[in-house]
């Protein structure tokens, strides 16, 4: 996960969500931040080959994973993102049920500083304003809304342009 659970609750400053919906929303971010930029932000350096046995990672736990890191599984039917949950006996649990496979490529995932930030922003605006899209003012007396252009230059995937623009360094080509 791009920022843990708790984090995003101290950063929202809301106690009535329940755990299941900020995980969603975290992961729903996460992904929007991936795909928008096209950028997996994996450290191949941090990267091995593990078979995979009864739902979990078989093999003991690398010198630089521990728990709550992501990591990012290709190469076989698992592909996806986990989340390390922890680890014993020589397996390695993740925060998802694996299939059994011979070989898994486990490659972590290193988010920098500021795209972790502008995830929190992200979550603190869907929660706090999304249900208010689109609303420029709101005047009481007489009752007047003024609505705003949610068109391709004030928005990007369905946040302001103006929370989204810390992903311009991290924008990596398609091919």
């Amino acid at each position: 996960m791009i920022v843990s659970v708790q984090d995003a609750l101290d950063y929202i400053r809301k106690d009535d969500i329940p755990e299941s919906v900020i995980k969603r929303k975290i992961a729903a971010v996460e992904n929007l931040i991936r795909s928008e930029t096209n950028n997996n932000f994996q450290r191949r350096e941090l990267r091995f080959h593990a078979a995979s046995f009864g739902g979990q990672l078989v093999g003991g736990l690398p010198y630089y994973l521990q728990e709550g890191d992501t990591v990012e599984v290709n190469g076989s039917v698992n592909e996806g993102l986990y989340t390390v949950t922890g680890s014993g006996a020589g397996t390695i649990s993740l925060d998802k049920q694996l299939y059994d496979a011979a070989e898994n490529m486990v490659t972590k995932v290193v988010y920098p500083e500021d795209v972790i930030e502008g995830a929190l922003n992200l979550l603190q605006w869907e929660f706090n304003m999304r249900s208010k899209t689109g609303i420029k003012s709101e005047t009481l007396s007489r009752h007047s809304v003024t609505y705003y252009d949610m068109d391709t230059e004030n928005s990007a995937d369905g946040y302001p342009a103006s929370l989204t623009g810390f992903l311009e360094p991290y924008r990596q080509m398609r091919w």
